[in-house]
This record gives structure tokens, sequence and C-alpha cells, in this order.
């Protein structure tokens, strides 16, 4: 491998050129990689404090060769791989692919919640915000899968019931077929399941393995992003259903 380095070269103009050649040469074959520097303009005030300052949108050109015919060349801008690699922050979230996770979906029924407290029983955990969730071996070859009950838009735990006590006792009066102290529509609008500690798995497998399970078969199955219904969610204060917006992608 031979490397060669040319860095700081600067011109009248105050552009700072940095050219880094690399050729790597493996059976005859050899890859040029060239970076070049091209200054944004920057506001007065910020080139009397230093020229260092000054933001560079570089573009880098790899061109692979054998012998002297190019045969591809591809020219990506460096600020771009510099956004993917850091996540695509600063507004340029879409130029990333989204992580899509295998999940199901229930619309909430009265049939739901009796046969999450009669399979389930209490929820392992249970939020403020109106969720409840079950942390089970359910998943295909026994993989941990999440069940959570999502709350509608909104949410607003009844008065008198606390969070904690809120599946219980409203599925327990389902179960005596007594009177709900609320509305059960009026506090979820469904049941996800998905692998809890982001396992790979196929939406069959897993919606047959969440039918053995619940002994309901899911109304949806597919791949979903999680991470933009959790930020949309989280953005417009909870305002949103997640159910919905899962089902929407589901659908689509």
């Amino acid at each position: 491998m031979k490397v060669e380095t040319t860095s700081g070269a600067a011109v009248p103009d105050g552009t700072i050129v940095v050219v880094v050649v690399v050729v790597v040469t493996v059976v005859g074959r050899a890859a040029v990689v060239v970076e070049t520097a091209d200054p944004d303009p920057v506001e007065p005030s910020e080139a009397h404090a230093s020229t260092t300052r000054a933001s560079a949108a570089t573009t880098a050109t790899a061109r692979t060769l054998e012998g002297n015919e190019s045969v591809t060349t591809t020219t990506v801008p460096c600020r771009a791989r510099q956004r993917l690699a850091r996540g695509a922050r600063d507004g340029h979230a879409h130029a990333m692919a989204p992580m899509l996770s295998a999940t199901c979906v229930w619309s909430l029924t009265d049939e739901l919640l009796l046969a999450l407290d009669d399979r389930f029983g209490e929820p392992v955990d249970a939020y403020v915000n109106g969720s409840q969730v079950w942390l089970r071996d359910d998943g295909p070859n026994g993989m941990t899968l999440e069940w959570r009950l999502h709350p509608v838009a909104g949410f607003r735990r009844p008065d008198g019931v606390d969070h904690y006590d809120l599946f219980t006792t409203v599925a327990g009066a389902l179960a005596s077929s007594q009177r709900a102290p609320v509305d059960p529509a009026s506090l979820w609008d469904g049941l996800e399941a998905f692998p809890a500690h982001g396992d790979e798995c196929e939406p069959a497998p897993l919606a047959a393995a969440c039918e053995a399970a619940l002994a309901i078969a899911p109304d949806h199955a597919g791949l979903v992003d999680h991470v933009s219904i959790g930020e949309e969610w989280e953005r417009t204060d909870r305002g949103i259903s997640i159910v919905a917006r899962l089902i929407a992608q589901l659908s689509s």
C-alpha cells in the first residue's frame, strides 16, 4: 500500500485545498480517492475570527481503475456522508433508510382485554401515559416479546384509579360482567407485540407465535418504523394515536 498526502495548501483567496491520494494495489487494480475542499460563503464577521472556521462543502470522488480504463465513477457530497454518519442530523433524517421492525397489532375490543387478563394477568409495568406492558417469552424460538397496550391520543387517567391499577380494574369489571368505571375505548385503542430487545424476526412467524400465545390472531402484521412514530408522538405531546399510525404503515 502506498499513501501520499498533501494538506494545508492555501491560495490567495483564503480557500484551503486538501488533497488526499490513496493508492491501493491489489492484483493489478488500483482505487484512487481524491477529496477537495471548497469553502461555503462566510459572513464577514466570521471571516475575521478565523479562516479555519469556514464550513467546507467537500466532494469526494471515488474512481475504480483497471489499467488505464475508468470502470466506475461515484460522486458523493462529503457533508452528506458526514450527516449519515451522525445519524442525519440537522433535519436531514430522510437521507437515512428507516429501521424497520416486525410487529403485530390488534384493534381494541372487550374480548382482547379479557384475553390479556386471562392469559397474561397483570401488566409487568404501567405508565402514567396509559401504556400497559407485558414482557413474555412468547416469540419464535422463545424470543422475548413486548406486548404493549397503547393509550388513545391525548390520554387522561380517570379520577380515582391509579395508573398501576387501571388495567386490572377495567379488565376485572369486564370479567365479572360489571360496568367498568370508564369506557375502555377512552383509554386504549389497541395492542402491539414486537421483539423486546430488537431481535430480527419475520412478520409471519411472529404473527403465528402471537396468535398461539393470546388465542386471538392479530389484525395486522408486518414491518414498521417505530422511530418516526415515537418522534411524532413526542412532538405532538402524545396527541396522535400510535395504533392508528402503526396500522397506516402496515396498510400502505
